[in-house]
């Protein structure tokens, strides 16, 4: 798990030289202040575009597959991200319970606060409950250091005095960030978790698109990636994932895969 000391990823190192050098070259040489400033904003476009990258480690440790030992095990994550919502979770949940299938619940703070008893359940059936930030913003990958440090203590707060279980894992919304996140993600002792498939089923409505997706990466190590909250709706008005979820699951049975929440993989 994350250390408040860990290391700087070496583009984090690499990005915080040339701050530096470019600051030297403009006191020791004035005219160059163009070149240096250029340099500057290539680098911070770099770090813009890693930062919209979800899967990428170089902004610091990320997980977008499950640990060496757990893919040993034939093990696999399942995760549902953006709940709890109270129309879809509990149908979510009765469809795990069917099929004795745990999974890794990312809810965000404030639906966990409107709806405590739901995420009590999630626990109580044996799943997990992370962190998904407090409030979900849209322009979390904008914060600095201070904006992220409270959305996610709020959030850290929140469902461990609802589940009794301090969070393990954060998902940033939408997967992005910038490198600001990665030192408060230390100090808090928090993972952060991507994934390897996903189904896009905020947007896809199309439930055999979403099945295609997941399925193709449907292999022991996977993380996979689903909503239980703003899921999309089948034309027939259903949610997507209650949809998808039977045929994932049963493929995963079928290929003898097993799923576990992702803080079971780290034994």
């Amino acid at each position: 798990m994350p250390s408040a000391h860990r290391r700087a990823t070496p583009l984090i190192r690499a990005s915080v030289l040339l701050h530096a050098l470019a600051l030297v070259v403009v006191i020791a040489e004035p005219g160059l202040w163009r070149w240096a400033l250029g340099a500057v904003l290539a680098n911070h476009a770099l770090l813009t575009l890693v930062g919209l990258w979800p899967r990428s480690r170089w902004l610091g440790p990320n997980w977008t597959r499950l640990p060496a030992a757990a893919t040993a095990r034939n093990e696999i994550a399942l995760t549902i991200d953006d709940g709890p919502d109270p129309a879809v979770t509990p149908q979510v949940l009765d469809l795990l319970d069917q099929h004795a299938a745990k999974a890794t619940f990312f809810c965000i703070g404030d639906k966990a606060a409107r709806y405590p008893d739901l995420c009590r359940d999630i626990v109580r059936r044996g799943h997990a409950v992370e962190n998904h930030s407090q409030r979900h913003r849209h322009q979390f990958s904008l914060m600095g250091p201070c904006g992220f440090a409270h959305e996610l203590q709020a959030a850290q707060d929140t469902l461990a005095t609802i589940t009794g279980q301090r969070p393990l894992f954060f998902r940033a919304p939408a997967g992005l960030r910038n490198p600001f996140l990665d030192p408060v993600l230390a100090r808090l002792g928090l993972q952060l978790a991507s994934w390897s498939a996903r189904g896009f089923d905020t947007r896809i409505d199309d439930a055999e698109r979403v099945k295609s997706r997941l399925l193709r990466g449907l292999r022991a190590g996977a993380i996979l990636l689903l909503h239980d909250g703003n899921a999309a709706r089948t034309r027939g008005g259903i949610p997507v994932i209650l949809e998808v979820l039977p045929t994932v699951v049963a493929a995963a049975e079928a290929a003898n895969l097993h799923f576990v929440t992702l803080r079971d993989a780290l034994s």
